[in-house]
């Protein structure tokens, strides 16, 4: 059996109960490893299975090669990113103090080594796997684009942002915070130094957001967070 075979996105074949047998559990562990060292061509599945304490016939009864075990480790990562972004949320308050929260828990997640780490695996790895990793990206973009969809949604309703198109809105500001914390960083491979701390680059993507949304209830004196 071939350990490079590649495949469309979809399910990986799993041994029928993979969730009840920790042992599928270190292998992912120890796969996610190996992949975010050596990336896909490099990695074998041999190391990868005496890591986990498994032999090779174990492992590919999880995952019948090397592209499922893969595709499991990035399906894997996605789930653990979801539980994640559930935290980056929009508390209740005045228009800057929301924003400013959710724009500093979604800099945070951002910047994380290993989602730069993963996400950088994924896009070496998109001409092999686009499907998985066109997945991969949206599935994070919409979780927290939601969120933040609904929040300026609810505070035009109020009449603190002036906002026709919410989406539109969301996506502008989540530019801002993505440019600097994860593309430049992206690019030059870590190389080069924020010259902004992440609160900084929080808050000046709100007060770029509010000068362009800003509503007539908006109360502009209102503080970055509420203590």
């Amino acid at each position: 059996m071939s350990s490079t075979r590649t495949a469309p996105h979809r399910a990986p074949a799993l041994h029928p109960n993979p969730v009840d047998d920790p042992r599928c559990r270190y292998v992912l562990v120890e796969a996610r490893r190996h992949f975010l060292a050596e990336g896909f061509a490099a990695t074998r599945v041999e190391p990868i299975a005496r890591d986990a304490g498994v032999s090779t016939a174990t492992l590919y009864t999880f995952f019948p090669s090397k592209a499922d075990l893969f595709q499991a480790v990035i399906d894997d990562t996605s789930d653990e990113f979801a539980r994640q972004m559930d935290e980056v949320r929009a508390v209740d308050g005045p228009a800057r103090c929301q924003l400013t929260r959710f724009c500093e828990a979604y800099v945070a997640f951002m910047a994380d080594p290993l989602v730069t780490s993963v996400f950088r695996l994924v896009m070496a790895e998109r001409t092999r796997f686009q499907a998985m990793a066109l997945h991969f990206y949206e599935r994070g973009k919409t979780r927290i684009g939601v969120t933040l969809v609904e929040a300026i949604t609810a505070l035009a309703a109020r009449g603190e942002l002036a906002c026709d198109k919410p989406s539109w809105a969301a996506g502008q500001l989540m530019g801002m915070l993505e440019h600097p914390v994860f593309f430049v960083p992206m690019v030059t491979g870590d190389t080069l130094d924020l010259r902004r701390s992440h609160r900084q680059i929080a808050a000046d993507a709100v007060e770029t957001f509010l000068a362009r949304y800003g509503g007539p209830n908006l109360d502009r004196a209102a503080p970055d967070l509420e203590s």
